[in-house]
Formats: C-alpha cells, structure tokens, sequence
C-alpha cells in the first residue's frame, strides 16, 4: 500500500504542467464596500477583486482571494499564510519597517460619514465629547486614538467597516471615519447618511508584502503599472468609483523605482514595466 502511495504522488508530480506557478494566495475585507463585498452569488466582487484578478492575469498565475475581516490579514500575511494583500492598504511609516510595498495605485484620505440631518463637522475639534466608530486594525482606528488624547473623542472599533457604519445609524456612534471611497460608497447606498468632514492625508493604498518577497513585489509591481499604462486602471476607478482618475493622481501615475518613494523598503533602481 505504501508503494502505491508513493507511485500516485510520483505521477501526480509528474502530471504537472512543467514550471507551473503555484496560486496566488491574499485576502480582502469583505465588507468594505466599494473595494470587496458581498455578490447575489455569494460570492465577493468590488474594486480590489476585480483589479487583482487582473494583476494575476497579467502575471499569468492563478489566485485564490478570500473575503475576511480586515484585523486578520496582516496577521495572517506574516505568519506566511497569505503571499500578498489585496485589500486597500494605507502605507504608512510604521508599515513600511515590517512590510515591502508595492508602489501605490489608490490615492487615499480620510473622510467621516454622518447620519443625515445630524451636527455637521467642519473641523475635527467638532467632534469632541463625541463617539467615533472604525474598522478595527485599520489605519483609522490607529489615526484615531492617536488624536483621541487631542480632540477629545471616544473612538469604538468594530469588526467590519459595515458595523462601523452600522453604528452611525443606530445612533451609538456620531460619525464613522475610514477611506474616502468607502464612505462614499455607504453614503450613496444609504440615504438616511451624508458625507461630511474630508481630512486629507498625502497618502497611497499599496498592496503589502512580507520582507523576503522582493522578487515578488517587482512582479506585482509590473502588471500594476501595466493596468494603469493601458488605462485599465482608469476603467475600473469609474466603474467602481464614479469617477475618473484626477490628473496626477496613483490611480494613473507610474512611479520611478519599486515601492513607495521616500519610505522605508523603497528600491529606487530604474525598472521600466515590460507589458505584454
């Protein structure tokens, strides 16, 4: 029986298609509408899904991405059971000392959604002595409780971006913050909420590494600037977004080196992107 098992794995091995890549393996929120949510399938669509099945297309590899919540991704990229995360990512310092980064191809700020008719905010200050709802793990809930001290407000996490919304409308929370594409996105599906305060951060969404996946990053890092040089990028920010891709902006900007310029794990080497 042994040697019969042994024999079947040799010519499964054998079976294989010579030099075949393994499959992608990531991971998205997915709950965080526009960029990964539920389908009437059951299935998950959204931004990031339909911009990473591209990224692997170009890459010519198959990936498998699976729908989680956000405070377990990282998490699981480190521990190695993730190759890379989809999911929108905010590179910031703190990141880039643990992680490589792709260069980014999402401009990202902050913006708080509020229930409508509610006290608008013009300035963060507004919203002292008031509860702040996030997505837990996320750069917002970080941003948040590092100003909390400051502003004076209460910041509660939940496990989805959709509990966090959630939390606005049954009145637990004042005003959600998280990416300006997320909340406008609650904001459109939602009438009884409104968009409100816009903090502008400078910053980009990358798609995240471990430390030992420089080769790997350089490949991701090809067929994003691909996407955007053939203005598939610019298609998928409309139909997701609304919008198309302000002048300048990451979501059409292929940017010099690999990685995030002037942030830690950035390879300034020239590499042109080979395109097929």
């Amino acid at each position: 029986m042994k040697l019969k098992l042994i024999g079947a794995a040799i010519l499964l091995a054998l079976s294989a298609p010579a030099g075949a890549a393994e499959k992608l393996k990531t991971a998205v929120d997915g709950t965080f509408a526009p960029h990964a949510f539920p389908d009437l399938s059951g299935g998950t669509q959204g931004f990031q899904i339909d911009l990473f099945n591209e990224v692997a297309k170009r890459m010519g590899r198959e990936i498998d991405i699976q729908a989680t919540q956000w405070s377990g991704i990282l998490p699981s990229l480190q521990a190695g059971q993730l190759d890379f995360v989809a999911a929108p990512t905010t590179v910031t310092e703190a990141r880039a000392k643990n992680l490589l980064f792709t260069e980014g191809y999402l401009n990202t700020d902050f913006q708080f959604v509020i229930k409508k008719g509610g006290e608008k905010i013009e300035k963060l200050e507004d919203l002292k002595d008031k509860v702040v709802s996030v997505n837990k793990g996320s750069a917002y809930d970080k941003w948040a409780r590092e100003l909390a001290p400051k502003i004076g407000w209460t910041v509660e996490s939940f496990g989805t971006q959709s509990d966090a919304v959630q939390a606005v409308l049954s009145g637990r929370a004042a005003a959600n913050v998280a990416g300006n594409t997320a909340v406008a996105w609650a904001a459109k599906k939602n009438p009884q909420l409104e968009l409100s305060y816009l903090h502008s951060t400078g910053k980009v969404f990358a798609a995240p590494l471990r430390k030992d996946s420089a080769d790997l990053r350089v490949e991701l890092e090809n067929a994003i600037e691909c996407i955007k040089q053939d203005g598939t990028m610019a298609k998928l920010h409309e139909k997701w977004f609304g919008t198309k891709p302000a002048e300048g902006s990451a979501a059409i900007t292929v940017y010099p080196g690999t990685g995030v310029p002037d942030l830690e794990g950035y390879d300034p080497t020239p590499r042109e992107p080979k395109c097929g």
